[in-house]
């Protein structure tokens, strides 16, 4: 029991501490259990075959095809017709909406989806997006209690009390307190988070749909980093590739597009000179002019080394161009999860991959323009990005790593699965109708759901589904129920819930939710939530025995504290995504999150017993 326990503090010590990722730790925990001789080989594998791990991974391949074919694009898509609105009025649609979608979608994926619309509808109404981006991020999470699948603790509470035989909650059991905790949480944000919510606008937020994209390279100041190097024919520079240059590492400088005189060889004269982006492949020419995008310094050391020629411009002949219907800038964010993460520039080949040129980090309000080939990406950067539109449209179709927030030449949509819209909601509905009458187990149920969003094209392949499962999530999971399995097999869990009645035995059952849900929402501050409901819900399902109170009320309550992840950006994706679009702080998130958990805590204690009573 001593070293399940290390080995227990040591693992959320590891994920508290953030260097190493959280699906990482939790296979070195998995590992350390089986050479201690706590867990034997088929119980170290348990977890991964864990009806809680299947229908987690079933679901990401459901919501990839409500996503994909359209249908949740149908339902966020009501937003952009609240053309005009009261502050007020618009809390309350983007709330209704992110809320409905949170229960069948991941929070994660209803952020991105519903995050450039709610800037724009904000924009639009001259309000600052900042004021609707954090209740958007906490709405998604409210929605999750609205059904049994919307969050992971509701899908894990709910198989302990199926293992135990003490209950099958179906589908829309969870709804009556969902609807309660949504409606809550709306009122708190109308009232005293009206007050707490920053009002700043910011250059991601100026990059909207429907502004001017000059606006947002005055924002970075782009055109004062803007410089024009003529190549005489006998540069070094000649004959060399820019990737082979590797000129951010070395210098700090982007060259974003080059000027070129070509020939026409049946008339042997010199025709208009041609502008076009600077790829990574391209070839430098004798007599060419190459855009540059640096400090003034880094420039000057550039062009003595090559022995390159400063070229004089005016700022507006560089705007033509620099901003027109063939070049145009905008603003991508860092999705949490994505294969960009922790990886620089230079190692994902960003320029190879996408032809534009990177200018800028924006990194929680912090702007980086200097040594950006090196610099490590992190979920919620927003980079600034310079190429043809065409290039940039191409990233914006990459919605498993980046999120395009800011404009492009016309509207383009994410790539869906044409005409799928309506046969998604079947097989939703089809699953909703499953999990509510219990016909079959929810892992059947789900996973059936998951192969049918296959099978009939809403998801276009099998790669597509495996692409868009949050692997380090599941795995996360997978990996942590042994460590749950330990505690009970050694006695742990009886020892801390032993504890536990000792120290609280007076409170009676609501002074136990109400202890229960501070200790659920305290480990939340710094666990993700699925962790903390697989090692809670066990020593709260014991405790309540042991009490002689049912234990529906008090996994209720487990569940519910610890899917509101909402005092820190860093243990909800949703939350990292919202910082840097609406440059929130840290505090931002202690106060506001804090305050909102507190005060639909207490409405939790008063209203689970009515609906499960003791």
């Amino acid at each position: 029991m001593l070293v399940t326990f290390i080995i227990l503090v040591c693992t959320f010590a590891l994920i508290i501490q953030g260097k190493l990722r959280a699906d990482l730790v939790a296979l070195i925990s998995l590992v350390t259990l089986g050479l201690t001789g706590i867990l034997n080989l088929e119980e170290v594998l348990s977890g991964f075959s864990n009806p809680v791990v299947i229908m987690i991974g079933s679901l990401y391949v459901v919501g990839a095809g409500i996503s994909l074919s359209g249908l949740a694009d149908k339902i966020v898509s009501q937003l952009n017709q609240r053309k005009k609105g009261s502050e007020a009025r618009m809390l309350i649609y983007v709330m209704a909406t992110a809320g409905i979608l949170g229960s069948l979608l991941s929070s994660t994926a209803i952020v991105a989806l519903m995050l450039p619309i709610v800037t724009s509808m904000a924009l639009k109404n001259k309000k600052s997006p900042s004021r609707l981006l954090l209740p958007l991020a906490y709405a998604s999470g409210l929605g999750g209690m609205l059904t049994m699948i919307g969050t992971t603790p509701n899908i894990v509470v709910s198989e302990i009390l199926r293992t135990n035989e003490y209950a099958n909650l179906t589908f829309f059991d969870f709804t009556p307190i969902g609807i309660v905790a949504l409606l809550s949480g709306l009122i708190f944000m109308l009232t005293i988070g009206k007050r707490l919510l920053p009002n700043r606008f910011i250059s991601l937020n100026n990059s909207g749909k429907g502004l001017s994209v000059s606006e947002l390279a005055g924002m970075y100041k782009v055109y004062d980093r803007l410089h024009y190097l003529y190549i005489p024919s006998d540069s070094d520079i000649v004959g060399e590739r820019l990737s082979e240059l590797r000129l951010p590492v070395d210098y700090g400088i982007t060259v974003i597009e080059v000027k070129r005189k070509t020939r026409d060889k049946q008339r042997s004269i010199l025709t208009k000179p041609q502008i076009f982006s600077a790829k990574a492949e391209e070839v430098l020419h004798p007599e060419d002019i190459i855009l540059v995008f640096g400090e003034d310094d880094a420039v000057m050391r550039f062009a003595d080394d090559f022995e390159l020629e400063m070229r004089s411009f005016q700022q507006e002949e560089i705007k033509k161009h620099f901003l027109s219907s063939k070049f145009g800038l905008t603003e991508v964010l860092i999705m949490p999860h994505s294969d960009y993460e922790n990886q620089s520039l230079q190692n994902i080949h960003f320029r190879e991959k996408y032809q534009c040129s990177v200018l800028a980090i924006n990194r929680k309000g912090e702007y980086i323009q200097s040594e950006l080939g090196t610099e490590q990406l992190r979920p919620g950067d927003a980079l600034l990005i310079h190429g043809e539109w065409g290039n940039i449209e191409r990233v914006s179709a990459d919605l498993q790593d980046v999120l395009v927030v800011g404009s492009v030449s016309i509207e383009t949509e994410p790539e869906v699965s044409k005409n799928k819209a309506l046969i998604a909601a079947g097989i939703t509905l089809l699953m909703v109708i499953m999990l509510s009458n219990d016909l079959i187990s929810p892992t059947l149920s789900m996973s059936m759901a998951a192969l049918l969003m296959i099978v009939t094209g809403c998801l276009r392949s099998i790669e597509e589904a495996y692409q868009r499962m949050n692997w380090e999530s599941v795995i996360f999971i997978g990996a942590n129920i042994p460590l749950a399995l330990a505690l009970e097999k050694t006695g742990g869990i009886l020892l801390i819930s032993s504890i536990l009645e000792n120290v609280i035995n007076w409170a009676g059952p609501y002074g136990l939710l109400g202890i229960l849900y501070l200790l659920t929402m305290l480990m939340s501050f710094f666990i993700p939530n699925g962790a903390v409901a697989i090692i809670v819900a066990p020593i709260a399902y014991t405790l309540a025995e042991n009490l002689h109170y049912s234990p529906l009320p008090v996994l209720i309550c487990v569940a519910v504290a610890a899917s509101m992840a909402f005092s820190s950006p860093s243990v909800s994706p949703s939350n990292a995504l919202v910082m840097t679009a609406g440059e929130y702080t840290q505090k931002d998130f202690a106060v506001i999150g804090i305050l909102l958990q507190l005060f639909i805590g207490v409405i939790m204690i008063f209203a689970i017993p009515f609906f499960f009573p003791f």
